[in-house]
């Protein structure tokens, strides 16, 4: 089920790690200071590879710097615009935790790139960015892509 304001989806499929990165960096061709990307999609389904993808496409020079912030939640990586890259998965109670996140503050200067960002219980900005990953198979997966407004 998708949420209610949203537009027209877009859905890419991708077989192997190096594919998604290529479709994280053209999705990141989209986005600029202010903007919230919302991943969503089961363990393993490449949440984390997607945004190694997208922080390529927004200057990461490093892309060894990205791994997946389960424990530390919020990860900043320097680029052309700063990437802060957060993961909801082991928040306690998501829905009481996002406004200590400092999501604002974020946003003001940077793009941010939420792992299990259906745990923000309708707390993200709008609009927003929700790109769903489903697992197709062993190596493919089918992301659907739509600006939540």
């Amino acid at each position: 089920m998708f949420p209610a304001g949203r537009t027209d989806m877009e859905t890419f499929t991708t077989d192997g790690l190096e594919e998604t990165y290529r479709l994280g960096a053209r999705l990141a061709a989209r986005l600029g200071a202010g903007d919230c990307v919302a991943l969503i999609g089961p363990l393993g389904a490449g949440k984390t590879a997607l945004v190694r993808g997208m922080a390529r496409g927004l200057g990461v020079a490093d892309e060894r710097l990205i791994s997946s912030p389960t424990y530390v939640l919020v990860q900043e990586y320097p680029a052309r615009t700063p990437v802060y890259h957060v993961d909801l998965y082991r928040l306690p109670a998501p829905t009481t935790e996002m406004a200590d996140l400092g999501l604002d503050e974020m946003l003001a200067d940077g793009v941010v790139l939420i792992e299990w960002g259906d745990r923000a219980g309708g707390q993200l900005p709008r609009p927003y960015w929700r790109v769903e990953i489903t697992i197709t198979g062993r190596d493919s997966r089918r992301c659907t892509v739509q600006k939540v407004t």
